[in-house]
């Protein structure tokens, strides 16, 4: 079980900013012994999990861990219905679609849909962001109770953005508004500019749980446009909820014929 955890740990060290590293690279992100760790690469190569880029001795996630994540990703009817729903809005609206996933106290996009407006904005695929400073991570937080919300985030809340909750009570009070409007927004958290909107759906057999998301410029987009995209989103998250019997599913609310301009909103 250890190599297997050790195996994970390497894996993990890979991002969007790291695609390719040295067995020094992965020393000095582990904190591991040299030696161990040059057995362990070699290992994970042999086995399909990395391979050696060419004329180099720089490992990369094998062809395996592709097929792996083409295979889950057909395997799980609710993610092949949040990624054609998300396909569908971002060829309507131009904007660039996420689907996304809670891992621990972060959520990670695991599909994406470019966007085919001239300015397009959004967040390399893979990469990590903390569920609690962004519409993805806090639409699928407030399908938690506040005590399992507590229990993944034992420490301090970092915020990195002053629209990010500061504390934990201040992030149960934005779920609460999640719950309470059916869908999530963000201005400027993740990426400067940038504005998200996250609808969250489960499926009732399996339990798994993912999130819808269109991503934007703020300095572009319009208040009724934004307004349009979130009806959108709200109505396709809906229908995949009655499709897959979401357990959390009730009528969501439609919004507001008046809001504030969702770029601006806490939630």
């Amino acid at each position: 079980m250890t190599i297997l955890a050790n195996a994970a740990d390497v894996l993990r060290c890979f991002t969007s900013q790291r695609l390719e590293l040295t067995l020094t690279d992965v020393v000095a992100l582990l904190g591991t012994p040299k030696s161990s760790t040059s057995r362990l690469l070699r290992a994970m190569r042999d086995a399909g999990l990395l391979e050696l880029a060419p004329a180099s001795r720089r490992y990369r996630p094998g062809i395996l861990l592709f097929e792996l994540g083409q295979t889950y990703r057909r395997a799980s009817t609710l993610l092949a219905r949040a990624d054609d729903a998300v396909a569908r809005l971002s060829r309507r609206f131009g904007h660039t679609g996420y689907v996304s996933v809670l891992d621990g106290a972060d959520v990670v996009g695991v599909a994406h849909h470019e966007g085919t407006s001239a300015l397009r904005v959004g967040t390399p695929i893979g990469r990590r962001l903390a569920g609690f400073a962004s519409s993805t991570g806090r639409s699928l937080l407030a399908r938690r109770g506040d005590a399992d919300v507590r229990a993944l985030h034992p420490q301090p809340l970092r915020p990195v953005h002053p629209a990010s909750p500061a504390d934990i009570d201040a992030l149960l009070a934005m779920l609460a508004t999640v719950r309470r409007d059916g869908y999530a927004t963000s201005a400027a958290e993740a990426n400067p500019g940038v504005g998200a909107m996250s609808v969250a759906v489960g499926e009732r057999q399996t339990g798994e749980e993912v999130s819808l998301c269109i991503v934007y410029p703020l300095a572009t987009v319009s208040d009724t446009e934004r307004e349009a995209m979130l009806h959108a989103l709200l109505a396709e998250a809906a229908e995949i909820a009655a499709l897959v019997e979401d357990p959390l599913a009730g009528p969501r609310p439609a919004p507001h014929s008046a809001p504030r301009p969702l770029a601006h909103k806490a939630a």
